[in-house]
């Protein structure tokens, strides 16, 4: 594959950035709901274990309506499509604030997480439509740099308007952005991606699974990063007040990674990218366990976000060359939905090996399960045509 080596300036035009614009106003919602949700619920009967269960719920909301919606996708008709589900989302949002029923705010928080759940698998369609085959690369770089600069910003978004404004203000600021990027999404042009009309037949989309199973490879090592690290602060003797900074500075430098990425070819296929930079980031996060202080572990975990965001440009990149153009918004939303099952599971098996052990083997068994996945990816690969 040839790849031209113009500049990420090539993108500064009209469509790009509105589609970037867009792009921030529907995402960062979905960012900020996991801390959202502690704040909502911290002075309801049930506390932080209700704000846990919401969150898997939302999540459960976001892996079904992602993975089942996506096949309705019509590329023909995409934009009114996710302008219904953001609008949906925004109800669903508006509702969590109004209520303290645990059933109501149960269905809330699935409704919240299902009917947006397409967006980003939508609008990075979208975004392909509106470049050449030869800046494809720099755009998927470019959107997965939003979306680590969207999630370093959320939490700390959060916290400011719950602790100085109110609590419900961050719900507020939430629909605000889902009704405007609802709104927004019509100005987006259609690009050659929404000329083609049919939705993706399913067994088209599933023949990409191995793409899907590296992609939760990867998201596995984020959660071990998110949910275990405090924990491995703690049990090294660290403040636990370096979370937020070495949070912050592993989503930077995810950022800075999936920009290098598209500033020139890389040797190999994309298939084998893929696979060589998941290794590394998982042997990074594996490198967590065994660093006894913070320079060490804020190393390792720098070093790991610098390459994991290779691995999910890469792989948007494998899904592209992989289905045909009607079927790449499912496509999208499929690896959108599989990557969080992949957060998921890594999750249980962290919080088990916490159970029984320490923090340091959660980290190995978070490796062990981003291993696994990318070693049954990368035989069913091996089998597929090219």
């Amino acid at each position: 594959m040839t790849i031209s080596a113009a500049g990420y300036r090539d993108l500064a035009n009209r469509d790009v950035l509105a589609c970037a614009v867009v792009t921030v106003a529907a995402k960062l919602p979905m960012s900020m709901t996991p801390l959202m949700m502690v704040f909502l619920t911290r002075g309801l009967p049930g506390g932080y274990v209700l704000a846990a269960s919401l969150v898997a719920v939302y999540v459960l909301g976001e892996v079904l309506g992602a993975a089942l919606l996506g096949l309705f996708l019509d590329p023909s008709r995409m934009r009114g499509q996710l302008s219904i589900g953001l609008v949906v989302g925004a109800i669903a949002f508006t509702t969590l604030a109004l209520t303290q029923n645990v059933t109501v705010l149960a269905i809330a928080a699935f409704v919240a997480g299902a009917g947006p759940s397409t967006t980003p698998g939508g609008l990075r369609a979208m975004l392909l439509g509106l470049v050449p085959d030869a800046l494809v690369p720099k755009a998927m770089g470019f959107d997965a740099m939003i979306t680590q600069v969207v999630w370093a910003v959320a939490p700390a978004l959060v916290t400011v308007l719950a602790l100085s404004v109110d609590h419900r203000a961050p719900v507020v600021v939430s629909v605000s952005l889902v009704v405007v990027a609802a709104w927004l999404v019509f100005i987006l042009p259609r690009g050659h991606v929404t000329s083609r009309s049919g939705t993706a037949k399913p067994r088209v989309v599933a023949s990409a699974w191995p793409i899907y199973l590296v992609s939760a490879a990867a998201l596995a090592q984020l959660a071990v990063a998110e949910l275990v690290l405090p924990a491995l602060l703690e049990h090294r003797g660290i403040g636990i007040g370096w979370i937020g900074p070495l949070l912050m500075g592993f989503a930077a430098c995810s950022a800075l990674g999936a920009v290098l990425y598209g500033l020139r070819p890389w040797p190999g296929s994309l298939r084998a990218q893929g696979l060589v930079l998941l290794v590394v980031t998982a042997t990074c996060v594996g490198a967590l366990a065994l660093f006894p202080n913070l320079p060490g572990i804020a190393g390792a975990l720098l070093a790991a976000g610098l390459f994991q965001s290779g691995v999910l440009v890469t792989r948007s990149l494998a899904l592209r060359e992989r289905l045909p153009v009607g079927a790449h918004a499912a496509g999208f939303s499929m690896m959108y939905a599989v990557t969080g099952a992949g957060y998921g599971l890594t999750a249980v098996i962290a919080a088990w090996a916490m159970d029984v052990g320490n923090p340091v083997w959660a980290v190995f068994g978070g490796v062990a399960v981003t291993l696994v996945l990318t070693a049954v990816s990368a035989a069913a690969e091996r089998r597929q045509p090219r």
